[in-house]
């Protein structure tokens, strides 16, 4: 698979990532642990060198995951996993979030031992604590970075104003946010400052959460541990009122004569060279259709076509709930 340069940094990784996530928490029952390393070794075998965790999935049992299955293939692999929330030290209970400096650092000591490894390639802020004053924090990773526990600094849906004080400190190598062709709401402001200070994207939910594959619809039932059933967009009303996009997906997908995921993947993909996204799957089929659109190529006319049909739909419904979207933008 092709390799991209997140920003400036010399983070080089596979132009597709695996995310992680659902593999342990939040769409449903996790996947059996085997299973699990099955597939992520599988990615790798397949040229993906690019594997996005955190602790609060799970919480805490991702990350252990992702370490047993990554340890033969550490030093051919980059590692992101993420810090911010307070969480119990059983992991049942999420509290709010937490960036305090020395609490950063406990998370990345935990964080080395269950990933089984020296460094964290990518440690992120998973969100922006207000309590909190971004200086502290880029501070606090700043202080693992020269430790050499930590290579790389990242932000995760920070606001602009954010992601420039975080980077007047240590330079922030990617911002997390997400992206896809259902949310493009990074395009306007924040696209253009990551160009500016040379910060490399990673888009979670690049295929809209399974919804732009077409394998979601109106009458799609959701596990109660599923998060999509608390999601405004994922409600059976909006389901069908944002068909009409799935079904211009795959108009455009059948006459290319490629799946509606590899269109979704490949025109984000795009949109700049310094984009890397990280869809997720329990799936090995599609696992290798998600790695398939590392090798589609949308020609202009194609991307054309795909800007004026997007033009002609609205998307319906909030991505998050109130309280979840007060936690982004930042």
């Amino acid at each position: 698979m092709e390799k991209r340069r997140l920003g400036r940094s010399n983070l080089e990784v596979s132009a597709i990532g695996l995310g992680c996530m659902g593999l342990s928490f939040a769409y449903g029952q996790p996947v059996e642990k085997q299973r699990g390393i099955a597939l992520i070794r599988a990615a790798v075998d397949r040229g993906v060198t690019f594997f996005d965790t955190a602790e609060v999935y799970g919480p805490f049992t991702n990350e252990a995951l992702v370490g047993e299955a990554l340890a033969p293939v550490r030093d051919r692999v980059a590692i992101a996993t993420k810090f911010g929330f307070a969480i119990d030290e059983d992991g049942k209970q999420r509290r709010g979030l937490n960036s305090r400096p020395e609490h950063i650092k406990d998370v990345a000591e935990a964080c080395l031992k269950r990933l089984r490894t020296d460094r964290i390639d990518l440690f992120y802020q998973h969100r922006v604590d207000p309590e909190v004053s971004i200086e502290d924090v880029a501070g606090a990773v700043r202080d693992l970075i020269r430790e050499g526990k930590v290579k790389h600094f990242g932000l995760s849906e920070a606001g602009v104003q954010t992601i420039r004080r975080a980077h007047a400190v240590q330079p922030v190598t990617a911002l997390q946010n997400e992206y896809s062709l259902w949310w493009r709401e990074p395009e306007r402001e924040v696209f253009p400052v990551i160009q500016e200070l040379g910060i490399g994207f990673v888009p979670y939910s690049p295929l809209g959460r399974g919804f732009l594959t077409g394998a979601i619809d109106e009458s799609t039932k959701f596990d109660s541990t599923d998060f999509r059933s608390a999601l405004p967009r994922f409600s059976p009303e909006m389901r069908k009122s944002n068909q009409a996009l799935v079904d211009l997906i795959g108009q455009i997908a059948s006459r290319k004569g490629i799946t509606r995921a590899q269109i979704a993947l490949a025109w984000v993909l795009a949109q700049k060279p310094w984009i890397v996204p990280i869809p997720g799957t329990t799936k090995l089929h599609r696992l290798e259709e998600n790695v398939g659109a590392a090798d589609v190529r949308l020609s202009a006319d194609d991307l054309r076509e795909i800007e004026h049909a997007l033009a002609n739909v609205a998307v319906q419904g909030a991505r998050y709930p109130e309280h979840l979207q007060k936690l982004v933008g930042r």
